[in-house]
C-alpha cells in the first residue's frame, strides 16, 4: 500500500467510553446499588419499569426511555427491581477538545453543540438499541477499538438529541396521526401496535401521548370507534349484529358483544331496541 496515497485524519472525540452491559433482573429482592461513580451513565430501558433516584430527583422509567446519571453525585433505587426488568447501561466520560492542532494547520477549529436529556422518550428506541447491541457485540469478542467505542457514545448520546420529547404541539400532531388512522381503518384488523408501526413510531411512545392528548389507550379507542360506527349500523339497518360486528372489524361476534356492552352499557341488542329511529311515510 502506497502511505503517500492513504487519507490521514487526525480525529478527536469528546466522549471517552468505558464499559456497557444489559441488565437482566432475577426477581431476586434485589436494588440497584447506592454509589457515586466518576463516570457519567446512560441508561435505556428495554422491558419492565425502572425506579430510580439520584441526589434529591426521584425518576420513574418505562420501556424505551432513558435515564442520564451525572458523575459524582450519589444515586440508587429506593424500589426492588422488578422481575421483568431489561436495560442497557453504559459509563463514558467527557473530555475537552483541544485546538493546537487545528491552529497549527491555520484552520478553524470545529465545534458543535449537543444537549442531552436526563431522561427522554424515545420513538423509535430500536435505533438506541441497535448502537448498544453493536458496542455489547464487539466488545464481548474483544474486537471493540477505543476510537470506535467512543464513536458509538457519542452517536448514542446524539440520538437523545434528536429524538428526545418533542414539543407539545409536536405531541399532539402525533396523537392526531393515530386517531385519525383508526377513524379511518377501523374496520380492519388493526391492533395499537399495527398503528403504531404503521405511523413509523414505538407502540408504548404513542400509547402514552395518545393518552395525554385524548384520555384513553390506542385499543380503547379502537375499541370506542368500532363500537360507535356499529351503533349507526344498528339504528340505520336490519343487518344482523354478527354481520355488524365483522363489517366494524371484530372477527368474534361474543367478543363484539362484550367489547359493545363495556363501551355502552348495554347489549347490541338492547340498543337497537331502545334507540330505534322513527322513518315516518309523509307521502
Amino acid at each position: 500500500m502506497d502511505l503517500q496515497a492513504a487519507l490521514s485524519l487526525k480525529m478527536h472525540c469528546p466522549v471517552k467510553a468505558q464499559n456497557a452491559g444489559l441488565f437482566i433482573s432475577r426477581g431476586n429482592d434485589t436494588k440497584h446499588p447506592t454509589r457515586v461513580i466518576n463516570s457519567h451513565e446512560l441508561i435505556l430501558v428495554k422491558q419492565g419499569e425502572l425506579d430510580m433516584w439520584e441526589e434529591e430527583q426521584d425518576f420513574h422509567l418505562e420501556p424505551g426511555q432513558t435515564l442520564h446519571l451525572w458523575p459524582g453525585r450519589q444515586h440508587g433505587s429506593h424500589k426492588i427491581m422488578p422481575p421483568d426488568l431489561k436495560f442497557y447501561w453504559i459509563h463514558f466520560e467527557i473530555e475537552a477538545a483541544g485546538n493546537d492542532d487545528f491552529a497549527s494547520h491555520g484552520a478553524e477549529p470545529f465545534s458543535s453543540v449537543i444537549n442531552v436529556p436526563q431522561v427522554a422518550h424515545l420513538c423509535q428506541p430500536e435505533r438506541l438499541e441497535r448502537l448498544f447491541r453493536l458496542f455489547l457485540d464487539e466488545q464481548e469478542t474483544g474486537m471493540l477499538h477505543p476510537l470506535s467505542a467512543n464513536m458509538l457514545t457519542l452517536l448514542m448520546l446524539m440520538e437523545l438529541t434528536e429524538h428526545f420529547k418533542a414539543s407539545e404541539d409536536n405531541l399532539n400532531v402525533v396523537a392526531t396521526w393515530a386517531h385519525t388512522y383508526i377513524h379511518v381503518n377501523f374496520d380492519r384488523p388493526i391492533t395499537s401496535s399495527k398503528v403504531a408501526a404503521s405511523l413509523g413510531y414505538n407502540t408504548d411512545y404513542l400509547g402514552r401521548i395518545y393518552r395525554q392528548t385524548y384520555g384513553c389507550t390506542l385499543t380503547e379507542a379502537i375499541h370506542r370507534r368500532r363500537v360507535h360506527k356499529a351503533c349507526d349500523y344498528l339504528l340505520d339497518s336490519n343487518l344482523t349484529i354478527s354481520y355488524i360486528a365483522h363489517r366494524c372489524g371484530f372477527s368474534d361476534t361474543d367478543y363484539f358483544r362484550r367489547i359493545f356492552k363495556r363501551v355502552t352499557q348495554i347489549t347490541p341488542s338492547e340498543y337497537r331496541d331502545e334507540n330505534s329511529r322513527l322513518h315516518v311515510n309523509t307521502h
